[in-house]
């Protein structure tokens, strides 16, 4: 967006003629005293939602039903219980502001459909368009030390998070903390997106993946940005495009983030047998996340002291590591035998997934996505995300031998069950909807089930009878393809969705001839990233509670941009 749109939003909503009471009115006679009660409630409303900018933003923002006096002192003595109550019954206290989170309407990106533009770059484009995506991987790396990732609040919230799952985030988290974050954020989200000031909040862009505005991003590390990193570094490598100081220098951040997943990460814990594992923990102790002083304090003043390990970062981290050739002891675990404790079974142990915010979906066969530390926290419940169970059967796919899969029979039950619970999302169609994801968007769960689906085909023939008899695999492939080409590539993309369709289209045995629209938006915005990068930062994932968060950065992109590009190349030379 242009300094012209901003600076026109901002005046809209410093002017605008306040309606009713503000987030302020409400809160401050609550919160903004001396604490009493559970202090991180005050102590979150001052820190968050009560700084000065989002004050001044927020001045002249009111809801006229609050001024009925019945329905703000409702909403305030929710506020009251939350604060002072020792076991707060969060479905009641939440209630008032779950009905006022159903009176904000909000929608899932639609882009417009362009023409396909079937004109193909110069392959001499796509390779420096490769040359110039780890140019700045390998420039950021020598810069930092490390490879840095982003986060960002998007204040407005999820389109998906409605006042139902308001509820069911309060009932089923277990940190308070947390709860009281989800409490406020989601009653300041009804201020926002009924104010002027949603058009600064939540401007619009080109696409779908979301943009990351700057300036309020908090850098950090974690072995999942870091699995995904070596990906990228390693299919650079594997290109030839690389002189040989980049091979070298390549390798040696490859080495460093392995040794940062597996050794630095390594968390140890019991399965739900009571046997120990180690696992990869979301985010190392400090002060391996590299969180700058002032973000650290606000990070822990937010609720978020607490992080355990999750089954996502354990697997990519796995696999990264894997296909680096690495020999550390931790790969020689069956995985697989830990991931049966977390998979749902129906009637069974369904209670696991605690927040189920996708409970459009079948969970029959899922692995639910956070780990419980060896003290037994559970901080943020359970949930369930589809694109979290690929990655599991791509580092099985990827160790099947040294896992003896196929030749234990309780192991290669778990494979079975996972691919059944992703057949059944492709034959719904449930996988192209944005609330069946946790974490993801439909685009980037296409991608990925595409590196799933090459690490597949890479097994002897034998293997892949064993574990797709029914040739599950072909059928969730033709309907990731029809809706990459139908939907996402018909539209109109940015960047970060081109990448993502032309993974899902190298890896899924595409003709090449189709990957041109996506090729273009690529090469056309190569450049946009400023002196940040070739490209801007956009949505990897995101986190639903308490708040939209959305990850990623300038190296993010160019991590994915590059995957895309090598696979492309790699299809149209005819080596896919």
């Amino acid at each position: 967006m242009s300094f012209h749109y901003f600076a026109g939003a901002a005046c809209r909503a410093l002017t605008a003629r306040k309606d009713g009471p503000s987030l302020y009115d409400v809160c401050d006679p609550v919160l903004a005293g001396p604490a009493s009660g559970d202090p991180h409630l005050a102590k979150f409303y001052k820190t968050a939602l009560g700084n000065p900018a989002l004050r001044i933003l927020l001045r002249r923002a009111g809801l006229p039903e609050l001024r009925a006096e019945a329905k703000l002192t409702r909403l305030r003595e929710a506020l009251v219980r939350a604060r002072d109550d020792a076991e707060p019954d969060w479905a009641v206290l939440g209630q008032p502001v779950a009905d006022l989170v159903d009176t904000i309407a909000l929608d899932h990106p639609r882009p417009p459909p362009v023409p396909f533009a079937g004109t193909m770059p110069q392959q001499a484009q796509i390779e420096g368009a490769i040359r110039d995506c780890a140019q700045h991987l390998l420039r950021s790396y020598r810069q930092n030390g490390f490879l840095p990732t982003y986060a960002a609040f998007n204040l407005i919230g999820d389109p998906d998070f409605r006042g139902r799952e308001l509820i069911m985030t309060l009932t089923g988290l277990n940190a308070r903390g947390y709860k009281n974050s989800s409490l406020l954020f989601n009653l300041a989200r009804v201020f926002i997106a009924r104010s002027q000031a949603r058009a600064i909040v939540n401007p619009p862009w080109t696409g779908i993946a979301e943009p990351m505005w700057e300036p309020v991003q908090i850098r950090h590390r974690s072995a999942y940005y870091d699995a995904f990193f070596i990906e990228a570094l390693l299919s650079y490598v594997e290109t030839g495009l690389a002189s040989p100081a980049d091979k070298t220098a390549a390798e040696r951040a490859i080495a460093d983030m392995v040794d940062f997943c597996v050794n630095i990460s390594r968390e140890e814990v019991r399965g739900t047998d009571g046997v120990r594992f180690d696992v990869i923990t979301a985010l190392a102790p400090a002060p391996h996340p590299r969180f700058s002083r002032f973000f650290a304090q606000i990070k822990q003043d937010l609720g978020f002291g607490v992080y355990v390990p999750d089954c996502d970062t354990t697997a990519c981290s796995i696999s990264a590591a894997t296909q680096a050739g690495s020999h550390d002891p931790i790969l020689d675990q069956p995985l697989l035998d830990f991931y049966a404790g977390y998979q749902v079974r129906a009637g069974v142990n369904e209670p696991r997934v605690t927040v189920p915010l996708n409970d459009n979906i079948d969970y029959e066969g899922g692995v639910a996505t956070w780990i419980d530390n060896l003290a037994g926290e559970r901080p943020y419940g359970n949930d369930l995300d589809p694109t979290l169970n690929l990655d599991i059967l791509e580092v099985s796919f990827r160790n099947l031998a040294r896992w003896k899969i196929l030749e234990t029979p309780a192991r290669l039950a778990t494979v079975h069950r996972i691919l059944g619970f992703q057949k059944r999302l492709a034959a719904s169609g449930a996988f192209s909807n944005p609330r069946s994801h946790i974490y993801y968007l439909p685009e980037l769960y296409s991608a990925y089930f595409g590196r799933c689906y090459a690490t597949f085909l890479s097994l002897p023939l034998a293997a892949q009878a064993a574990i797709d008899p029914d040739g599950d695999f072909d059928f969730i492939r033709h309907r990731v393809l029809s809706y990459v080409k139908g939907e996402l590539m018909a539209a109109e993309m940015n960047v970060f969705d081109a990448a993502l369709a032309l993974i899902a289209l190298g890896h899924l045995g595409a003709d090449s001839r189709s990957f041109a629209p996506a090729l273009n938006v690529i090469i056309a915005q190569l450049g946009e990233g400023g002196r940040r990068g070739p490209f801007r930062a956009y949505e990897w994932n995101k986190m639903k509670t308490p708040t939209r968060i959305l990850v990623g950065g300038p190296e993010v992109t160019s991590a994915f941009v590059l995957m895309a590009l090598a696979v492309a190349r790699r299809a149209m030379n005819g080596r896919g």
